[in-house]
Parts: C-alpha cells; structure tokens; sequence
C-alpha cells in the first residue's frame, strides 16, 4: 500500500487495532498493511470526519485501474447479505479505501504481486454524516 494521508474515526481505528491482536492465522502481507494505515492515520471522533471521508459502513464508488465505476459498503467482514454488495477491511481494497477523502488514490499490490490503483469516487453513504443530519432534525 502506498503512503498517503488516511482519515480514522476512533471507532474505526479500534477496529483495526482489534484485527491486529487477533490476527491468528491470517495472511500476513494485510497485517502489514493493517499496522500502516494504523500508524499514518489522524484519528478523529465520528462527529469530526468530514462527510467525504470513507469509513466502516460506508457505501463508496470507486475504480480500480481506471476501469468501470464500482459501489459497495465497507464492512468489518462480519455482516450477512448478498454477496458482492460488501467490501470488507480483511481484503486488499476494502482497507485501501477506508480512511480515503473522495478523488483520493491509492495504489496497492494485489494478490497477484500486479499493483493496483484504486480511486475513490464518491461516498454515497456514510453512517456518521447520516447520525449527524438526523440530530439536526
């Protein structure tokens, strides 16, 4: 994952934090990965992350390569639904995306070893935006 500047909520950077101390067993080049955007993010609280940030729970668009435009929800890869609608943080392009500001990319190493550039075209959806609009009402 190449360096760049990643926004975590405190909620999102406990997570992470949590797949480290309990990462038995799993492929350890997302380990790496995991501890880097651990290590170079600035943490804020939910009600501080700017409505273009992606977060945990976020439904995205983005592009990989520059290919067709692609919409799924960041998830904690805990969550039961149809398949191709998450994206979780245990894969490659899910923790690419988390923490990203909308026109943000990021380039990664796939499973292959072939490098990826991932853009992030919108936040369609995040969850801590959507909290605050309703405490306005």
């Amino acid at each position: 994952m190449s360096n760049g500047t990643y926004i975590l909520t405190t909620k999102d950077f406990s997570i992470l934090e949590a797949l480290c101390d309990n990462w038995h067993g799993r492929d350890d080049r997302l380990l790496v990965h995991i501890r880097h955007k651990i290590n170079s993010a600035t943490v804020v609280f939910r009600d501080d992350l700017p409505r273009e940030v992606a977060s945990i729970n976020s439904r995205v668009r983005f592009r990989v390569n520059g290919g067709e435009s692609d919409a799924r929800v960041i998830s904690t890869g805990q969550v039961d639904g149809p398949v191709g609608m998450f994206l979780p943080i245990t894969t490659l392009r899910g923790l690419a995306l988390l923490g990203l500001r909308e026109g943000q990319e990021i380039t990664i190493e796939n499973i292959y070893g072939d490098a990826e550039t991932i853009m992030l075209d919108a936040v369609e959806y995040q969850p801590e935006t959507s909290r605050r609009e309703r405490h306005l009402l």
